[in-house]
């Protein structure tokens, strides 16, 4: 969706009208609409969120209040790229529950309570469905969640999956492999056992998806080969695909499983402060090139360190 122009809902509801404010909140957060200081909310200037806002305005006159409806191509002291923020950060949150419950599960699947994870899987993907619907700007976030939900409904579904099939390093020289912008513990390293273990020479682009560049390898992106499967985090599935038998990667592999999953499947936390590190890296302003070397460098140190 394009940057701008925006729907600017001012609104005044008197005092006592406690009810008609909770009702009013609710819609507007299931329309995804963001808020600009106390009464002022904002939607992407699209024929439908118009509609919506001047449904909103009438319930708001009726109930004695006050409604003004704008349409700006900017907002005084807030950017275009701030208002986008706001947005993600909004959806961000949202995708945060849904995981956060979906980890929930995988713990309580763990213990043989499979019927319950069989039961809210569907609800699950509902409400995915209906944040997707209002992230306007694709948050990064959707990804993770997507990737988490691929993994609950083949943890339903482990017993009946296949033997991994081993692939080999020199098929895959002098590729270009795509990841999400920002990367994160997992894909920096990924790309790291990608450069250390299958083609020195990788090089690495990044996009949302995977259309975006057609001839490129996408890793740690939703519904593609090279990423999350059944419990294992993406640098696990290369490890396992390209049957890397390094020691110290294997070891690395743990290591970046209870950074990205969060789980304690197995108690390490060497790298959480890398992850850490890479989580204030992606708030700055560095590019995605910059910020994959960065990681890569951490991961070539604590590979030399367990080396020894």
């Amino acid at each position: 969706m394009k940057e701008g122009p925006w729907l600017l809902l001012l609104y005044a509801l008197p005092t006592p009208r406690n009810a008609e404010r909770v009702n009013l909140w609710r819609k507007l957060k299931k329309f995804g609409a963001v808020q600009l200081k106390t009464s002022g909310y904002v939607l992407p200037d699209e024929p439908a969120h118009f509609e919506r806002f001047q449904w909103l305005s009438k319930q708001i006159l009726d109930a004695g209040g006050e409604a003004t409806l704008i349409r700006v191509a900017e907002i005084d002291g807030v950017s275009n790229a701030q208002i986008i923020g706001m947005f993600n950060h909004a959806r961000a949150s949202d995708y945060k529950e849904l995981t956060s419950a979906c980890q929930d599960a995988l713990a309580r699947h763990k213990k043989g309570k499979t019927a319950e994870l069989a039961a809210e899987t569907a609800k699950w993907k509902q409400r995915f469905e209906a944040i997707k619907a209002i992230d306007y700007f694709r948050s990064p976030a959707a990804h993770d969640a997507q990737m988490l939900l691929q993994r609950v409904e083949k943890a339903l579904g482990s017993q009946a999956r296949a033997s991994i099939q081993k692939l080999q390093p020199s098929r895959f020289l002098g590729k270009t492999w795509l990841t999400r912008p920002r990367p994160g513990i997992d894909r920096a390293g990924s790309a790291w056992l990608i450069r250390k273990f299958i083609d020195p020479n990788a090089r690495f682009v990044f996009a949302m998806e995977p259309a975006q560049y057609p001839e490129a390898l996408p890793f740690d992106m939703a519904g593609v080969e090279f990423s999350h499967q059944g419990e294992d985090c993406t640098f696990e599935t290369l490890v396992k695909r390209f049957g890397i038998r390094d020691e110290a990667a294997l070891v690395m592999a743990q290591m970046v499983h209870d950074a990205d999953l969060e789980d304690e499947k197995f108690n390490r936390c060497e790298c959480i402060g890398i992850n850490t590190v890479l989580s204030g890296w992606a708030r700055s302003d560095i590019p995605d090139a910059q910020l994959l070397a960065k990681g890569i460098e951490c991961f070539d140190g604590l590979y030399s360190e367990l080396r020894k």
